[in-house]
């Protein structure tokens, strides 16, 4: 017998996500000096460009009011699509959390990690990633794969 069957290396699709929860949580808490890495700018970051370039101009040379009017009218529509952004976020996370608890009662097939558990959904959980309760484990709602209508899909009335 090798060590292999002997020991247990493989984690279940719940200590994955448990573990996954774990590193993003861990992630969000690192920060340099106070401050968390960003891949693009903000619209406070457009806005401390702006006031920048306003107070360092040459007041031999000020900025022409068109170019002040499109900057500010840019900045404007930034904070719009930001919003919009934060908007379609919350939407989303509001449409996954009542999927998620609208298929309780119902069959499911879940992909956990290449292997696939069929089940009665018996609980959701809410919120940004809605979790589902089948056979006494919790899944990921992502990896539910199939729904059914009638939960006596296999036989039965």
């Amino acid at each position: 017998m090798d060590i292999g069957t002997l020991l247990n290396t493989s984690m279940s699709s719940q200590e994955q996500t448990l573990v996954q929860l774990q590193v993003d949580s861990f992630n969000k808490t690192l920060a340099v000096n106070g401050r968390t890495a960003k891949t693009e700018l903000g619209k406070d970051d457009f806005l401390t460009l702006l006031i920048a370039q306003l107070s360092h101009q040459d007041p031999t040379a000020p900025m022409k009011d068109t170019q002040f009017i499109a900057q500010m009218a840019q900045f404007s529509s930034l904070e719009q699509m930001t919003n919009m952004s934060s908007g379609f976020t919350k939407l989303a996370s509001l449409i996954g959390s009542s999927e998620a608890s609208s298929a309780v009662g119902k069959t499911v097939d879940i992909d956990a990690g290449g292997n696939t558990v069929s089940g009665v959904i018996t609980a959701a959980s809410r919120g940004e990633n809605p979790t589902v309760q089948v056979n006494g484990n919790w899944y990921d709602w992502s990896a539910v794969k199939t729904v059914y209508a009638d939960k006596n899909i296999y036989g039965g009335n």
